[in-house]
């Protein structure tokens, strides 16, 4: 079985339409059964964690952050709130201080035993980055007593995709971030690249020396979020990832698809990654669902919306409207075009 203090499961960080809070309680159960440990809550829909993140959730939101907190603990998993205080580092004095101090107690509030820092996906072009980055976090450090603390750098990959959309990494960044940062917190890693095809223990190498620590895995697999990844459902285990891999990580999580039932399947191939055992589709699905995921795992996951016309898709939406359940559901809304990729989620 895998080990129980790496990090292991789920990081719900995508773009787009976010899961249910029934949805996300309902996987505590599974990442147990495929001997996973962690659901990290960081849904780039959610504004009170990004662009809003000053304001306190709505009386609402906070009675189910914790009432999922509560399931994940009694099923002896941890439940993580991922924060990504926005551009924060560009002002960082009293004022804001207080705010973040205010939002990390809110969030602890609600039970979470996992905080994570999220500075991904935000302009990171400053010289003392690293710095002040650094001092965020050991101030958190010092106001949390969730006991585990995780950091995504800016500059989470080798990605050049990065620096063309967040401006140029300040020189010796992950260095700094390494020699800046307590060795207790742990970073997130994407890979070589944002989405990474394979993964192995030499793609590691060079930036745990920088980083003065084993990275996490923030796996951006089976994620179908973006403006073309959202005409794909994919479907095949999580592979790719060299057997000789948890030699090099202490933890890691996949960022799953929109679609959360069609998203566990693809879990398996983690669970099997750190000794677990992936299960059958069978065992998940209805059968009928499972024969015809089977048949169409490939034309969904290498073809995509793009290769179907409209009398294929009203075939397959009506064969999929045959099952009954929650799985067969996303599939048809899917092949309806109603998880289709809107710009605006990335001014959220």
């Amino acid at each position: 079985m895998p080990e129980t203090d790496r990090l292991l499961g789920v990081v719900e960080g995508f773009y787009g339409q976010p899961w249910r809070w029934s949805e996300r309680r309902a996987y505590a159960g599974y990442l147990r059964d495929l001997g996973l440990n962690t659901f990290l809550y960081a849904p780039k829909a959610d504004a009170y964690l990004r662009k809003r993140w000053r304001e306190s959730w709505p009386v609402s939101e906070r009675q189910e952050l914790a009432l999922t907190a509560r399931e994940y603990r009694r099923s002896g998993l941890r439940w993580g709130v991922g924060l990504s205080p926005y551009a924060l580092y560009a002002n960082y004095r009293g004022e804001a201080k207080q705010a973040l101090r205010n939002k990390v107690l809110e969030i602890e509030d609600t039970g979470c035993n996992l905080l994570a820092l999220l500075f991904d996906d935000m302009p990171g072009h400053s010289a003392d980055l690293a710095a002040v980055q650094a001092e965020i976090v050991a101030d958190v450090r010092r106001w949390s007593s969730s006991g585990s603390v995780l950091l995504c750098p800016t500059y989470y990959s080798l990605d050049p995709a990065l620096e063309k959309h967040f401006g140029p990494r300040p020189p010796d960044y992950w260095a700094e971030l390494g020699r800046l940062v307590d060795p207790q917190v742990q970073i997130f890693w994407t890979g070589n690249n944002v989405v990474s095809s394979t993964i192995s223990s030499a793609d590691l190498v060079a930036i745990t020396a920088q980083l003065r620590r084993r990275p996490v895995l923030w796996d951006n697999y089976p994620v179908n979020d973006g403006a073309a990844m959202v005409e794909y459902l994919h479907l095949a285990p999580l592979a790719g990832r060299s057997p000789d891999l948890p030699a090099a990580t202490a933890g890691h999580l996949c960022n799953p698809m929109n679609q959360p039932q069609l998203s566990r399947y693809p879990l398996g191939g983690l669970a099997a990654l750190y000794g677990g055992v992936a299960p059958p589709l069978a065992s998940i699905y209805s059968k009928r669902l499972a024969r015809l995921l089977s048949r169409d795992q490939a034309r969904f996951q290498y073809e995509g919306l793009g290769k179907l016309d409209q009398q294929q898709r009203e075939v397959l939406i009506a064969e999929y409207s045959e099952c009954d359940d929650d799985a067969a559901r996303e599939v048809v809304d899917w092949l309806k075009g109603r998880y289709a990729f809107d710009p605006d989620c990335l001014t959220g």
